[in-house]
């Protein structure tokens, strides 16, 4: 069974700092692409960041590069999302997914990946 279980979301400040972690059970997060996504009430699951399975190239959204970095550890069978000088416009419950057959062009869309974590709650308040 596979299991991507996600955890370090909270409340923090503008300009704060978190790191969410997406733990991954019954498959190996380095073989496949790791992504995570973020939905705020009333919008739609939005692409956030990528790491392609194939040679480890990561793909941002426009307003996240330079804030925020997608890692993995493959020993730990985990994928991370360091988020610096957080923004409250970055609020939102963030999924991490993971996909061993996707293809780069679909990188950043939702339908793209077979798997899914519950989501982690990040607010960042003003």
């Amino acid at each position: 069974q596979v299991q991507l279980v996600e955890s370090g979301g909270g409340l923090v400040q503008a300009g704060d700092s978190l790191r969410l972690s997406c733990t991954a059970s019954g498959r190996a997060v380095s073989r496949d692409t790791m992504a995570w996504f973020r939905q705020a009430p009333g919008k739609e699951r939005e692409f956030v960041a990528a790491m392609f399975r194939s040679y480890g190239r990561t793909y941002y959204r426009d307003s996240v590069k330079g804030r925020f970095t997608i890692s993995r550890d493959n020993d730990k069978n985990t994928a991370y999302l360091q988020m610096n000088n957080l923004e409250p416009e970055d609020t939102a419950v963030y999924y991490c997914a993971a996909d061993s057959t996707l293809i780069l062009s679909s990188i950043r869309a939702p339908r793209g990946y077979d798997y899914w974590g519950q989501g982690t709650q990040v607010t960042v308040s003003s």
